[in-house]
């Protein structure tokens, strides 16, 4: 379903906002004279955006500063106009317009939202002067910092790495910005913001597959940007803005950034690295924070707390008589404290991440779960209360067979089992729901080189191998559906591998995508009229497999890994190997510690 911006209600009444803001916690209102204003966006519904804690953190940096005004654009519910929460001006008022991007789903409503607010979409065709209607746009988030090249045709700049390590030099200059030319603010950010990237300054030559064959920029301009990390802080990342209307109505505090386990599959645990925890007094100063009249807590980075860290929580929860949320547990990191800590939160559901359907595929993905782990997970939590058991599994891994799938079906047979005498003893039976999701090669990854659908390099050659792809995904849903429709009190959830296929095209794409993102974004076409309008394919971006020695367009920016490392790890992954946690005082494996490991 193609979402289309409501663009003909500017002039609609902008009342409904106001019931939203009467709600909300944390609301910044400035006065606009003798101040800078800047537009922040989340291409997402008003429910998510105000659920996203980096949006939060960027929006209490920005307006930190004395002479900046910063107010948010969401992505419009139906009928609703495209207006600012704060003062419902329109995004053409602003000189400045920063966005967040955490998803590739919301590249496309990130591309519509800029003429949306009658702003001129492409970079390179903005005004030579910034000016409302005319501003200097800066682009950041998770999403950019992974691979910036799909949106870099609409930034002047990109933010590569974490706001707070980043906006102190950047807004010394963009202060200063509103009526000056464009091209000399962006060669003094290019050369002076450290982690700051000017797309308009570099040019990418293409060979006649697709691939990037050389990457240019002028003298005096970094060859690729430096990922920033956020300095030391007192006090963890927190909430800041609260609202019964978020999609995750409760104060949300980190435990840290990054993971130390080097799962193959996930970009935060390589582009966040070093992985950082916070302490616990950190965290006790964050909870200080928290509003008396929000009794609900939600944990990010649960799975890798250590023991102390444990006790500050429960201590905190017990005497303040709050509940804990949190997103997943690994499975061999549930500890006593743990379970004890569940049980006085009397949380009901919980979920636990297999990924890969056989011990083989969580060795290959270096998951490292064994059976055993997993049934014992499962037994522990239910015997403290836990009703509902929530399962995520990714189909479509590189060299998946039936056979790994018929190994998954057994196990959930055996978890059924297990729980069931438990649950009768107590008068309540657990639920399992299982949630099937396609496999998604990511940037900065050891699988940024495989195939989507997981089919094999032979097969992956030419466009008919996308289809394969999106049918080899089909069947395996269809499998397990059948193998799994009789187990009791059974729920699964899948997705759909057309759509998924979507989200890879954008994960590996580079800038030529940018046009396709804008008219897809406006419900000009389809995604599949846009690939052959702009002649892209989905197998150029999702399928065609990559080599060791192969140029990303991704690899503009330094994460600091090793050449070749991701590439190593690949060939460890296909080999069955394991790779131990990152230890940051001791490891020097991957670069990124390097002689100077964090403390």
């Amino acid at each position: 379903m193609v979402l289309v911006l409501p663009y003909v209600q500017f002039n609609r009444c902008i009342v409904y906002l106001f019931p939203l803001l009467a709600k909300e916690i944390g609301t910044v209102h400035k006065k606009w004279a003798n101040r800078l204003p800047v537009a922040l966006i989340y291409p997402n519904t008003y429910s998510v955006a105000v659920s996203n804690l980096g949006l939060q953190i960027v929006y209490n940096l920005l307006n930190a500063y004395e002479g900046i005004v910063c107010e948010r654009f969401v992505y419009p519910d139906t009928g609703s106009s495209f207006r600012s929460l704060e003062s419902g001006r329109a995004l053409c008022d602003f000189p400045v317009i920063c966005g967040s991007i955490s998803f590739e789903e919301d590249y496309t409503r990130l591309a519509a939202m800029l003429p949306a607010g009658r702003v001129e979409p492409f970079a390179e065709k903005r005004a030579a002067f910034i000016a409302p209607g005319s501003p200097l746009v800066i682009l950041g988030g998770v999403a950019v910092f992974m691979n910036p090249e799909p949106l870099a045709p609409f930034a002047d700049v990109m933010v590569i790495g974490e706001a707070e390590g980043i906006l102190a030099s950047l807004l010394t200059v963009v202060e200063q910005c509103a009526g000056a030319d464009r091209k000399d603010v962006l060669q003094q950010i290019a050369r002076q913001c450290q982690g700051c990237y000017v797309p308009s300054l570099y040019t990418v030559a293409y060979d006649d597959l697709g691939r990037v064959e050389q990457v240019t920029a002028p003298p005096g301009i970094p060859a690729r940007i430096k990922k920033v990390i956020a300095p030391p802080q007192e006090r963890a990342g927190h909430s800041q803005l609260l609202s019964p209307e978020a999609e995750l109505n409760m104060y949300m505090v980190e435990l840290g950034r990054g993971c130390s386990r080097g799962c193959r599959f996930c970009a935060a645990g390589y582009i966040y690295r070093p992985p950082r925890l916070w302490n616990s007094e950190a965290i006790l100063k964050a909870f200080a924070e928290r509003p008396a009249s929000v009794d609900r807590v939600g944990m990010l980075g649960m799975e890798m707390a250590h023991s102390e860290t444990l006790d500050t929580i429960a201590q905190y929860l017990h005497t303040n008589n709050c509940s804990l949320s949190f997103s997943s547990l690994r499975a061999d990191h549930i500890s006593d404290k743990l379970l004890s800590l569940l049980a006085a939160s009397h949380l009901k559901s919980v979920a636990i991440a297999p990924d890969g359907a056989s011990e083989r595929l969580r060795r290959l993905i270096n998951k490292g779960l064994s059976e055993e782990d997993l049934l014992s997970a499962a037994i522990r939590l239910a015997e403290v209360g836990i009703f509902h058991l929530k399962l995520y599994l990714m189909i479509g891994l590189p060299t998946e067979t039936n056979q790994d799938l018929e190994e998954f079906v057994n196990l959930v047979k055996k978890v059924q089992q297990a729980l069931l005498p438990i649950g009768r003893k107590r008068g309540r039976l657990t639920e399992i729901s299982l949630s099937v999701n396609s496999f998604v090669p990511k940037p900065w990854t050891p699988f940024q080189y495989c195939s989507f659908g997981g089919i094999d390099t032979e097969q992956a050659t030419g466009e008919q191998s996308t289809a394969q792809s999106v049918m080899a995904l089909k069947q395996k849903i269809k499998y397990l559906r059948k193998a799994l429709t009789k187990v009791p009190n059974f729920r699964i959830k899948v997705d759909r591998p057309e759509r998924v296929l979507q989200q890879a095209v954008y994960a590996r794409a580079d800038r030529r995508i940018a046009p396709l993102l804008l008219d897809v974004g406006m419900g000009r076409l389809t995604f599949k009229q846009a690939l052959k309008q702009y002649d892209l394919s989905s197998w150029q971006y999702a399928v065609r497999p990559r080599e060791g020695d192969e140029r990303m367009c991704w690899e503009v920016v330094d994460h600091g890994l090793k050449p070749g490392y991701l590439w190593k790890e690949y060939a460890k992954s296909m080999a069955g190997q394991f790779t131990p946690p990152c230890e940051t005082t001791l490891c020097r494996r991957c670069g990124i510690c390097g002689e100077n490991p964090p403390s």
